[in-house]
């Protein structure tokens, strides 16, 4: 096997197969749980998940291996235009979001891109990217039971979650040949059969689920009340669009700013959130937990990608498999997660140091301390309807930090060095 698979490069397909499971086991919880927050259908999720990730693949021209999923940004949104308005209006106004993705896209494709490498220099770009990563990190420890005081090594949800987050490692470090690519698969099985084993697993809504269904689609109404609730977190989430795009770049070694282009990237997404709105899903949004998977395999091909969207189409009509992969304890994808979102943080702090940054400039200490403060510390500001919080907050104020900060000050610090 070589050291990489490249975005376009094609596979066997018996060798794509569990390169496509592992990335539909790696979304699959963050995937279902959004619906079943919100009152929505999972297996409809899984539909327009799946349908969304071909949907991008064919707008970003097949170079971005970008796995959609349920966006977490719209739970609070969605619940509260539900409770308020009804279900079918909270997905009207995640259809708009999808439509104000493509305004977007528009202007920075009329505007071209060239600005961007002043508004997004490496010391925010890294930044950003281990916020990215760490601020996930609180959600796999919890799932792993690790979190609180009375952590004990004798909780069974421990046991589960180390003992996957073990073999995860030694599989990334020790396997050779095609197992080497396949390490979270197998630690998610190895996981899963661990927790069989302990009496974790309760097989009941395995033997109550259907072989075959369709999964229950909603269409969506519309009010501007709705809208007006939910379309302001657009601004959120293309500023953690804007963050995937870059952790992925960094990890495939290729500038997807500049091809396909962030206005492809961008409409690709808004579509797919569009999309999934009108089926009845809630709006999607590129999966940290499948970039991790890119970033720990190597194994970056897009049809890998597609595949995995296939599969997740196939399992929304097949509803005793979508019953049989959520009987997957959580302590298992949190021992897995472990490693996936470490992953991304770790490929941010290599950004840095591969672009040489000089903490030793005020300018860049300052910019990093506050991104990084405000992502992982989960900062929130509100107005009236409108939150922004976490990843997306800090990636504004590092941008215009970036923008406002004098650079004189760098160049008042270099002088007196020399």
């Amino acid at each position: 096997m070589r050291k990489s698979i490249d975005v376009h490069e094609r596979l066997p397909f018996f060798q794509m197969v569990p390169l496509g499971l592992q990335h539909l086991f790696a979304m699959f919880g963050a995937t279902v749980l959004v619906p079943i927050l919100t009152g929505l259908s999972p297996a409809v999720a899984l539909f327009t998940s799946g349908t969304g990730t071909l949907i991008f693949i064919f707008i970003t021209q097949g170079k971005v291996p970008a796995y959609l999923g349920s966006s977490f940004a719209f739970i609070a949104p969605i619940t509260a235009v539900a409770a308020a308005h009804g279900l079918p209006y909270a997905l009207g106004g995640g259809l708009i979001v999808g439509i104000i993705y493509g305004i977007v896209a528009f202007f920075i494709s009329r505007a071209g891109t060239g600005w961007l490498d002043r508004m997004l220099p490496p010391v925010v770009i890294g930044s950003i990217i281990i916020v990215i990563g760490l601020g996930l990190a609180p959600t796999a420890v919890s799932m792993a039971g690790l979190a609180g005081d009375n952590v004990s090594i004798a909780n069974v949800n421990v046991q589960i979650a180390l003992f996957t987050l073990l073999v995860t490692v030694i599989g990334s470090v020790v396997f050779k040949g095609f197992l080497a690519v396949i390490p979270i698969l197998i630690g998610i099985v190895a996981g899963y059969i661990f927790a069989v084993l302990r009496g974790a697993v309760d097989f009941t809504v395995v033997s109550e689920a259907a072989w075959f269904g369709l999964p229950n689609f909603m269409l969506p109404k519309f009010s501007w009340a709705a809208i007006t609730m939910i379309a302001p977190v657009a601004l959120v989430t293309i500023a953690e669009h804007l963050g995937d795009v870059l952790v992925l770049s960094k990890i495939t070694g290729r500038d997807f700013y500049k091809n396909p282009g962030l206005a492809r990237t961008l409409l690709g997404d808004g579509i797919a959130s569009s999309w999934a709105a009108l089926w009845g899903g809630p709006p999607n949004t590129t999966y940290g937990e499948n970039v991790g998977v890119m970033a720990i395999t190597k194994v970056y091909s897009v049809w890998v990608i597609g595949l995995a969207g296939i599969f997740a189409v196939l399992l929304s009509f097949i509803p005793k498999a979508e019953a049989l992969i959520s009987t997957i304890p959580e302590p298992v994808m949190g021992g897995v997660s472990m490693v996936l979102f470490g992953v991304i943080a770790s490929s941010g702090l290599r950004t840095l140091v591969e672009s040489g940054i000089d903490y030793s400039n005020k300018r860049n200490l300052i910019i990093s301390s506050v991104i990084l403060t405000l992502g992982i510390g989960g900062a929130g500001i509100s107005a009236g309807a409108f939150k922004i919080q976490g990843m997306a907050l800090s990636a504004v104020v590092g941008i215009l930090m970036n923008l406002l900060l004098p650079r004189s000050i760098e160049n008042q610090e270099q002088r007196a060095r020399n």
